[in-house]
């Protein structure tokens, strides 16, 4: 939704956004942040970030666990995942159908899930105990 001309500056203010300690903090500067891009005259990304911040903040929200927010903002999980299949992929070179890279990215997927991240423990659930008897 950003031109090329400003996508850096649309970048590090996303950041600052989910950079803040609260939610509140970040939706004041993501209503910033949204008059300035419409200031710049890109209408069409301010709409985006003002459909989009209250689902994209939640993990900020004061019900969930302040160890469990870095966790939760960042996909770093995801980001490894995808570099493994990548790097599966690219080994093979060109399938002769999408069913066998299928098969292929789902083997893989299966083999990460069994072994390196059953051993792990990404975030501590029992610190949402409380939290869900709450909410009950």
């Amino acid at each position: 939704k950003v031109s090329p001309r400003h996508t850096r500056w649309a970048a590090d203010a996303l950041k600052a956004i989910f950079a803040m300690e609260s939610r509140g903090s970040a939706l004041t500067k993501a209503g910033q942040v949204a008059s300035e891009l419409e200031e710049r005259k890109l209408r069409e990304a301010a709409k985006c970030l003002r459909e989009g911040i209250d689902e994209t903040t939640t993990y900020l929200m004061e019900s969930y666990p302040v160890e469990h927010r870095r966790r939760i903002r960042t996909n770093n999980m995801i980001e490894r995942l995808n570099r493994e299949i990548r790097r599966r992929t690219r080994v093979v070179g060109s399938f002769p159908d999408g069913r066998s890279a299928l098969m292929l990215i789902s083997a893989r997927i299966g083999y990460v899930t069994a072994n390196d991240w059953s051993a792990r423990r990404y975030l501590d659930m029992s610190r949402l105990h409380d939290t869900i008897q709450e909410a009950s």
